[in-house]
C-alpha cells in the first residue's frame, strides 16, 4: 500500500469554517435504501485500518445497521499494514466476516484468490442504485461485483493563500494556461514562489502527473496506462510530462528545485498558510484542509480556499482520488446485508457526519455533511461520476508506484531536477514499468 500523508488529520476538515457550495445528492431520503433482513442472533467481526476518531465515527454506522436487523457486530482495528493481518488470519483459517481495504488492488488479489465474496443481489442492487457506475467497475473483478466504497478521498483540489491572491490581483484559473498565467502574476507581485512543490514526497509527484494526465489523455487512455496496457512512451505521456515541464522547469514559479525535492507535504502547506508566507498555492488532495486546521491560524472557507485542478484544453471536470472498499471474506447472510446496508445513504450519513469521510454517494442527503467544505469536496465526486479515476500509482504494483527511492517516485523527482527531456523521463517510466509489471 502507498505511504500517504496521516489520513486522521482529514478530521480537522470538521472543524474548519465554511465554503460556498451547492448541495451533494439529495432527494427523496428513502431512496436508494436497502431492505435488509431481520438476523437477530447472527454476529460478525469487521476489520479495518481505522482507530481513534475515525474508528468511532465507522461505529455509528455499525449501530445503525445492528439496530436494522438485530445482528452483533464486532469491529476490530488492524493497524496500518491490513494486508499483513489479513494474510496472517487467513493463512490461520480466522479471516474476519468484512474488511475495510483502502485500494483496489488488494481487494483484487483476494478476489482472485477466491478469499473473498461476490456482493449478492441486494448489495449489487443498492451499489447500482446509489453509485455511478464506476464505482461497480472499482469494486470488481473479473466482471463480479465485490466491494463497496465507503469513503472516496478527492485529490483534485489546488488550495490557496486568499490574502496573497488578492493583493496580486490574481484570479481563480479556469485551466492550466491560466494556471500558470496565475502562478506568474504571483511571482509579478513579489511571492516568491508562487507553487509550493511537496518533492521530498514522491507520491506528490505522481498525484500532479495523474491530474494532468487524466486531463491531457482522457479517461479511456488513463484506464490503459494504469493497467499498463499502453507503455509508458505512449504520446500521451510525453505530452503531459511536458506540460509539467512547463512548471517544473520555471523557477520564477516553482523555485529552485533543490528546495523542492527538499520540501515534504506538511512543509509544502505551511509554506503557503503561514504569517510570513513565502508561497500561494499549494496543490494536494482534500486533506490539506486538516493540516491548515491543525497547522496554523488561516480558517478554510475564509483566508483559505481550494479550486478544482485546472482543465487542459476542453478536458471534462475529473477527479483523482482514492477510498476504502469493504468486501466480504465471510459466505453468510448477516456479512452480505452489511455490504448491503453499507451502499446505502443512511450508511454514507453516518460516515460523513464528521468531515472525516466524504462519500461518492449520489443519493446521500447532503445535509449529512458537517460544513460546506466537506461538502464542496464530495459535491466534486459526485459531479465528476465516470470521470472519476483512482489514483493511478495505487493501481499500480507497489515496486513502480509506491516505493520511496524507486519506480516512479524517483523517476519523478529527477524528472523535477531536470525537466528537459520529457521523452527520455517517459522512457525510464517504461523501463520501471516494464520490470514491475511482470
Amino acid at each position: 500500500m502507498k505511504s500517504r500523508f496521516s489520513r486522521s488529520l482529514l478530521a480537522g476538515i470538521a472543524s474548519v469554517s465554511l465554503l460556498t457550495a451547492a448541495a451533494c445528492g439529495g432527494g427523496d431520503s428513502n431512496e436508494g435504501s436497502a431492505d435488509l433482513p431481520k438476523l437477530d442472533g447472527q454476529s460478525i467481526e469487521v476489520a479495518a485500518v481505522w482507530t481513534g476518531a475515525e474508528q468511532k465515527v465507522f461505529g455509528e454506522v455499525i449501530k445503525g445497521f445492528e439496530e436494522e436487523t438485530g445482528a452483533k457486530v464486532a469491529f476490530t482495528s488492524t493497524g496500518d499494514d491490513i494486508a499483513t493481518v489479513l494474510n496472517t488470519k487467513l493463512e490461520g483459517g480466522a479471516a474476519p466476516d468484512v474488511a475495510i481495504l483502502p485500494q483496489p488492488g488488494l481487494m483484487n488479489q483476494y478476489a482472485k484468490n477466491g478469499d473473498i465474496q461476490p456482493l449478492s443481489g441486494d448489495a449489487v442492487k443498492a451499489v447500482e442504485d446509489n453509485y455511478a457506475p464506476v464505482w461497480k467497475e472499482l469494486g470488481s473483478f473479473e466482471s463480479e461485483t465485490y466491494g463497496v466504497w465507503l469513503d472516496a478521498a478527492n485529490k483534485s483540489t489546488v488550495w490557496y493563500n486568499v490574502p496573497l491572491f488578492e493583493q496580486a490581483g490574481a484570479t481563480v484559473p479556469e485551466n492550466w494556461e491560466d494556471f500558470l498565467a496565475t502562478a506568474q502574476t504571483l511571482s509579478d507581485s513579489g511571492v516568491t514562489t508562487p507553487i509550493a512543490l511537496a518533492g521530498a514526497d514522491g507520491w506528490t509527484l505522481t498525484d500532479w502527473f495523474e491530474n494532468l494526465y487524466v486531463r491531457v489523455a482522457g479517461s479511456d487512455k488513463y484506464d490503459q496506462l494504469s493497467k499498463h496496457e499502453i507503455p509508458w512512451t505512449d504520446d500521451s505521456v510525453v505530452e503531459t510530462l511536458t506540460a509539467m515541464a512547463e512548471l517544473f522547469g520555471n523557477k520564477a514559479l516553482v523555485g529552485d528545485s533543490s528546495n523542492a525535492l527538499q520540501t515534504d507535504f506538511p512543509t509544502s502547506v505551511s509554506k503557503v498558510f503561514s504569517a510570513d508566507a513565502k508561497s500561494a498555492i499549494v496543490y494536494e488532495g482534500s486533506f490539506v484542509a486538516g493540516v491548515i486546521g491543525d497547522a496554523s491560524d488561516f480558517t478554510v472557507g475564509d483566508d483559505a480556499k481550494w479550486f478544482p485542478f485546472p482543465a487542459v484544453g476542453d478536458s471534462p471536470d475529473s477527479v483523482i482520488g482514492g477510498g476504502d472498499v469493504a468486501v466480504a471474506f465471510g459466505d453468510n447472510e448477516a456479512s452480505k446485508a452489511f455490504l448491503a446496508y453499507l451502499a446505502t445513504p443512511e450508511a454514507a450519513a453516518k460516515m460523513v457526519s464528521t468531515g472525516s469521510f466524504t462519500s461518492a454517494n449520489k443519493n446521500l442527503d447532503s445535509g449529512a455533511y458537517p460544513d460546506e467544505n466537506s461538502k464542496a469536496v464530495g459535491q466534486a465526486i459526485v459531479d465528476a461520476g465516470d470521470n472519476f479515476r483512482f489514483d493511478m500509482s495505487d493501481l499500480a504494483p507497489a515496486a513502480f508506484g509506491a516505493t520511496v527511492g524507486s519506480g516512479e517516485w524517483k523517476i519523478l523527482q529527477d524528472f523535477l531536477k531536470d525537466p528537459s527531456d520529457p521523452a527520455g523521463t517517459a522512457d525510464s517510466l517504461e523501463q520501471a514499468a516494464v520490470k514491475a509489471y511482470k
